[in-house]
């Protein structure tokens, strides 16, 4: 026995709320390219974490590809006390081509590597990103073929033919796709009824022709669609944020209005701010060059996070962009008409940045300001991107918090009761900050919560909060009043008396 037969037993009481541990969610992803990079502490396809302002390891870097500039656009962003960002960074190969290196970037989910090598930071290095950016990659159209469309079946085919392309286009470094045809059964047995796509292609100027060959059948024929808007990194860029809890800056083709718009048609995702155009900043040779706008804005939401103790409740809207010289191309804007470009790409919740001028629908009287509190999502409930970070904020901390309960406690109502003062004290904590406009006391509902459910040791609890929308709108009613003419003629009359 543990207990002694005469002495003193002590115990201590663990059956208290906890006190929320919240997550960093200002710390930085980013996947480049660096040529010149030290490929001991830079290797390919693995995540390195480091402050920004470390010295030694931004001289390690190199400064060719991408990965010095996007760590220059951070640094100038942040604010007062704030002397670094941490940084979670993957370097990648450059390819021969445009293409290849964005294959490169955007790597492969099974092996770890290029932008999912990000997966690796939370058990390898101990941090995680939260927001992340892929600087000057996330515009290139893959300019593949999406899908094929059989326009006739033809007949006669006892075996299956084979599916040739050719064509697409002039492009020297483009890869036609591959594909293989699908007969059909019963009547249409001798018929070519699909094509299936085995590779998509890529760098196709052009929709290839489509032939078919063998089989001792003729007729079919078949059209190919390209698609000239998506971005291989955009696109599988939502289940890497998705399992991050992320969000990601992506930079739009930063030529035309139209360009930008029909690039946005080919994202959907919540965790996803796209922005356009590019900037330009003076490079080392005091040269105007162009610039990724996304690690600006990396930079910002970190800087914004900074000023608000840490909390992702704000956007980064209406802040000054530090270190340009310029936009890379002019864009219209006027907060009191909405038929300008700015407000174009807005109403596609594209990020924009605007020069301060000194007119009357100015965003401001001088340098350049960021307007951007979109996310690409199709649900209207996830629009703005900080109601997205705040929600992961908060998820966070109920995941890293009531973790501490599994295993070490048994379902009684002491246990119960301490998980709901947990959850109700950090949100009530989160409302005094004006980081969420209300909550709904957490509850247990029976309904919910069967005798089996208990018995397996499970239980849900209900809980619902709201977090603040970003002040994008403000109406004004004018007009003119009456009354005030009658206290006028009450003063005239008033004082007309009194000098009589």
């Amino acid at each position: 026995m543990s207990d002694p037969i005469f002495g003193i037993s002590i115990s201590t009481l663990d059956g208290e709320p906890r006190p929320g541990l919240w997550s960093n969610m200002s710390i930085a992803g980013l996947v480049v390219t660096a040529p010149a990079a030290d490929a001991t502490l830079f290797p390919l396809d693995e995540a390195v974490t480091f402050f920004s302002d470390d010295a030694a390891m931004l001289a390690a870097l190199g400064k060719e590809g991408t990965g010095y500039d996007a760590l220059t656009a951070i640094n100038e962003q942040l604010g007062e006390f704030q002397v670094a960002a941490q940084v979670v960074l993957v370097r990648v190969e450059d390819g021969a081509t445009v293409q290849e290196t964005i294959a490169n970037l955007r790597g492969d989910i099974n092996a770890r590597t290029g932008m999912f090598a990000l997966l690796d930071a939370a058990h390898v290095l101990g941090v995680t990103p939260r927001i992340v950016a892929i600087p000057g990659y996330t515009s290139q159209a893959a300019n593949q073929v999406t899908a094929v469309t059989v326009t006739a079946p033809g007949s006669g085919y006892d075996a299956v033919p084979t599916v040739t392309f050719s064509g697409g286009g002039s492009a020297a470094d483009k890869v036609l796709p591959t594909g293989h045809a699908v007969l059909g059964t019963g009547a249409d047995a001798d018929k070519v009824v699909a094509v299936v796509l085995d590779t998509n292609g890529s760098g196709l100027t052009a929709a290839p022709t489509i032939v078919f060959s063998g089989g001792t059948g003729t007729g079919a024929t078949a059209t190919a669609t390209l698609d000239t808007a998506s971005n291989a990194i955009c696109a599988s860029l939502p289940m890497l944020l998705d399992q991050l809890l992320a969000v990601g800056v992506v930079d739009g083709p930063a030529t035309t209005m139209n360009a930008a718009v029909a690039w946005r048609t080919s994202l959907s995702s919540k965790r996803i701010i796209a922005v356009d155009p590019a900037y330009k900043r003076i490079d080392d040779e005091g040269d105007i060059v162009v610039a990724p706008k996304s690690p600006y804005v990396l930079g910002q939401l970190i800087a914004n996070d900074h000023s608000h103790a840490g909390l992702p409740s704000h956007s980064a809207a209406n802040r000054a962009v530090r270190g340009i010289v310029g936009t890379s191309r002019p864009i219209a804007f006027s907060l009191l008409d909405g038929a300008n470009e700015g407000q174009t790409l807005l109403s596609h919740n594209i990020g924009i940045t605007v020069r301060g001028e000194n007119t009357d629908g100015a965003i401001a009287d001088g340098g350049f300001v960021l307007i951007a509190t979109d996310t690409c999502s199709e649900d209207p409930i996830w629009k703005f991107y900080n109601q997205v970070r705040m929600r992961d904020y908060i998820h966070l901390m109920f995941i890293k918090t009531l973790r501490q309960y599994l295993g070490k406690f048994n379902i009684t109502g002491q246990t119960l009761q301490s998980v709901i003062n947990t959850m109700n004290f950090a949100l009530r904590d989160l409302k005094a900050q004006q980081a969420i406009l209300d909550y709904k006391p957490v509850s247990f509902d029976r309904d919910r919560n069967s005798p089996e459910q208990l018995r397996l040791g499970r239980f849900t609890l209900d809980v619902k909060f709201e977090e603040p929308a970003p002040l994008v709108h403000l109406g004004i009613q004018s007009a003119r009043y009456r009354p005030a003419l009658d206290i006028l003629l009450s003063d005239l009359q008033s004082q007309l008396a009194t000098a009589a």
